[in-house]
């Protein structure tokens, strides 16, 4: 009798471990942690991201508990105004998503920025060190690395080479004195009066050579380039180097070698009414081997690409472009299960499969060093090819430009973009009406600068 408790204890143990048991087999198993994700690399049904990301989902996220679900795929200004509504808990605004595609402009225009991870807490100082400098630069805001970049672009020169070589043919010049900022200035002057001789009997109707894009990365990048801040707190300096860096670019624009009108810089040369131009390398896409003239005849050109001019005197620096992925505070899991697709996506020979079917550069220096060359290879369009060549050889050559954390940015250059295209193109008039007298130009030139910087500085 005094051996039945012990036993009766054994059994009770033993039927309770049995229903436990039974309790656990009845309950659901643990669902993966769910990441929402906001990008802009393509459609909603057409996307290589998404693509990647059901590869992430079928493997290591499979393997770890992760599912990466992508709700929405836009353009940039969308994904701005639907952050920034979220963020400020608008009527109708979506919530925040784990991860979304973000500019500066955006996290500096959120009224919190601390709801964002700084990534230096989930990646350490050796995994950072892998990616280009510059690139994290500019996702560091209040000292906190809160974008982490993954696929980035820059300003590359696209060359309607069909047209230029019939122009070096003609006049001797050569495309290597297209790498100086001096150079397309030459070669702009020579263009509209070899254009303007093929008509004599039509005076001053020389033809275009030269577009930017944004002028106003011309000027920003030129005159930091030259040692001199454009910048001065909330406005720009208007120091001695703008001087430097507008005379020579105004010469041109009103003797009707740079393009002054809107729009981008791909559609002249689409037309035909250009030859040259600096662009977003992202604009590749938009770039055609297919000129169709005023007449609505059509030819084929052999398009190619060369790292951006510089002044040359002037450093070898170049903008940066393209946005980067942030994260939003939320719980350990998922702000962990973000971090994990993200290493995974940019895993050097990963992110170099994923930024040639986007058009961009990757953001480690392994993946230039190593992946990319071989990348080119398989390339089979050859504005492509032309394009990630001038990738290395920008990357290698030059330094990418980290814009300032200035809140009025985008007003500045929203403002500076329109008041250079009115002044030079009132200009330009001006000059024509005198008959393209040369004594006219140089006051011209001087009255155009006063004009725009009175007028901006108001």
């Amino acid at each position: 009798m005094k051996q039945s408790k012990p036993i009766l204890a054994i059994l009770t143990v033993l039927a309770l471990l049995v229903t436990c048991s039974g309790c656990t087999a009845g309950r659901p198993a643990k669902g993966p942690v769910t990441v929402t994700l906001w990008h802009v690399y393509g459609g909603q049904t057409d996307s290589p991201l998404n693509d990647l990301i059901d590869q992430f989902n079928q493997t290591v996220g499979a393997e770890e508990g992760i599912r990466i679900q992508v709700t929405s795929v836009s353009n940039t200004n969308t994904i701005h105004e639907a952050v920034l509504a979220s963020a400020n808990s608008q009527p109708g605004a979506s919530e925040l998503p784990d991860l979304f595609i973000s500019y500066p402009k955006t996290v500096l225009a959120m009224p919190d920025s601390s709801v964002l991870v700084d990534y230096r807490d989930y990646f350490s100082q050796e995994e950072l060190a892998e990616f280009i400098p510059s690139f994290l630069d500019e996702g560091v805001i209040d000292g906190r690395q809160v974008i982490l970049p993954v696929a980035k672009s820059t300003e590359i020169m696209f060359i309607n080479k069909t047209a230029y070589d019939a122009f070096s043919a003609a006049t001797g010049v050569q495309l290597s004195e297209l790498s100086t900022w001096e150079g397309i200035f030459r070669q702009a002057k020579e263009y509209y009066d070899w254009t303007d001789a093929q008509t004599p009997d039509v005076p001053h109707d020389g033809k275009i050579f030269f577009v930017h894009d944004y002028h106003f990365n011309y000027f920003q990048v030129g005159v930091e380039s030259l040692g001199e801040a454009f910048f001065d707190g909330d406005t720009l300096a208007f120091g001695p180097q703008f001087t430097a860096a507008w005379e020579p670019y105004a010469e041109t624009a009103l003797s009707g070698g740079i393009w002054l009108q809107g729009g981008y810089a791909t559609e002249p040369l689409r037309t035909g009414d250009s030859i040259v131009s600096v662009a977003s390398s992202a604009s590749v896409l938009y770039y055609s081997n297919v000129v169709t003239y005023e007449d609505n005849t059509s030819e084929e050109v052999e398009l190619i690409a060369m790292p951006c001019p510089v002044f040359e005197n002037g450093e070898k620096l170049v903008i940066q472009r393209g946005g980067g992925f942030c994260t939003v505070k939320s719980t350990p899991e998922r702000e962990q299960a973000a971090v994990t697709f993200l290493k995974w996506l940019t895993d050097p020979q990963r992110n170099v499969e994923f930024v040639t079917n986007v058009g961009y550069m990757p953001v480690k220096q392994e993946s230039f060093d190593v992946y990319l060359p071989t990348a080119i290879e398989a390339l089979d369009d050859p504005k492509y090819v032309e394009l990630y060549k001038a990738f290395l050889e920008t990357q290698e050559n030059y330094t990418f430009y980290t814009m300032p954390q200035v809140d009025t940015y985008l007003d500045l250059e929203t403002r500076f973009e329109k008041g250079v295209r009115l002044q030079l193109t009132s200009g330009r008039r001006e000059y024509l009406d005198s008959g393209e007298d040369p004594a006219v130009l140089d006051q011209l030139i001087q009255d155009c600068y006063q004009n725009f910087k009175n007028t901006y500085q108001k």
